[in-house]
């Protein structure tokens, strides 16, 4: 176990557990166990066995389908309280595509057995599986939507503000560029370009993987179409 991991003080902090009585943290708390991975490492792959599920404690997960040519497709990148694999044990499947380690990362463990047992006893615990479930659509929405309908400028300004709301001002993408252009739908050398023009604009400033919103209405008006950066 990580040192001073308050795992019952965690999973009250995500999104499946906040608001669960005290008594249902504690339950959930004792079947649940910490696994570590390296970066690059996989966590499982597509038609494996669903036994269990996942809630990143430490570093970032990227969740992808591959082709048989071996393009990959990023389908989530997730970071600290978020939880992957839940759909396929709350639905009794086998996962449905390929989840690593885009760093170094802690992860807790929940057994599928377990967590339907507590299901059984909490219903609090199947509203808030209904309302991640219900989460997982609207991102699958608005990627189909971004991938289809919106310029990859757009997508990238769209990302860099949803990485904002969350982790403030300045944060680390927590992968490289061909892992970004993965999840964009486009190819690495038109990320960098992009990067570079929004940074020429004084919208960001970025150095590797660290980034600086430094002009949000900016960077706003680009993921909404009304500032194009012309031909990439």
């Amino acid at each position: 176990m990580q040192p001073h991991m308050d795992k019952k003080a965690f999973l009250a902090r995500t999104i499946l557990f906040k608001d669960l009585p005290l008594p249902y943290l504690e339950a959930l708390s004792k079947v649940t166990y910490p696994k570590r991975y390296q970066k690059g490492e996989f966590i499982f792959h597509e038609g494996e066995e669903a036994r269990g599920f996942y809630l990143v404690y430490e570093g970032r997960v990227k969740v992808f389908k591959q082709s048989p040519s071996g393009k990959e497709q990023i389908i989530h990148l997730l970071g600290p309280g978020e939880p992957f694999g839940e759909v396929a044990v709350f639905a009794g499947i086998d996962y449905p595509a390929n989840a690593s380690a885009l760093t170094d990362c802690v992860l807790l463990y929940l057994p599928r057995k377990d967590f339907i047992n507590l299901i059984r006893q909490e219903p609090a615990l199947a509203l808030n599986m209904l309302a991640v479930l219900s989460l997982r659509l609207r991102q699958f929405v608005s990627m189909v939507e971004a991938l289809s309908l919106k310029e990859v400028s757009e997508r990238l300004a769209s990302y860099l503000l949803y990485r904002r709301q969350k982790e403030g001002e300045e944060f680390d993408l927590g992968m490289n560029k061909s892992q970004l252009a993965s999840f964009l739908g486009t190819s690495p050398e038109t990320i960098s370009r992009l990067f570079g023009r929004l940074s020429r604009l004084g919208l960001i400033e970025s150095k590797g993987r660290q980034v600086k919103i430094l002009d949000h209405e900016g960077l706003s008006a680009v993921a909404a179409g009304l500032k194009p950066l012309g031909k990439i």
